[in-house]
């Protein structure tokens, strides 16, 4: 998945109810895990993660669609 212009990934682990987030932002790979039953919750937490990382290497971060 893309969200504004860094692609990320959001994938089940091997315990129930963890999701495993990881995006890159040029040479830099950021990964983690959440709890949460749903996958659009997931999806959302990796999505503030990358707002959080663009804001730290001070990126302007796009508007989305």
């Amino acid at each position: 998945m893309i969200y504004r212009g860094v692609e990320y990934t959001v994938a089940v682990s091997s315990e129930p109810g963890v999701w495993q987030w990881c995006f890159q932002i040029g040479d830099t790979v950021m990964s983690g895990k959440t709890s949460t039953m749903l996958s659009g919750m997931a999806s959302r937490r990796a999505q503030l993660k990358i707002d959080i990382a663009l804001r730290r290497i001070q990126i302007p971060i796009p508007a989305t669609r």
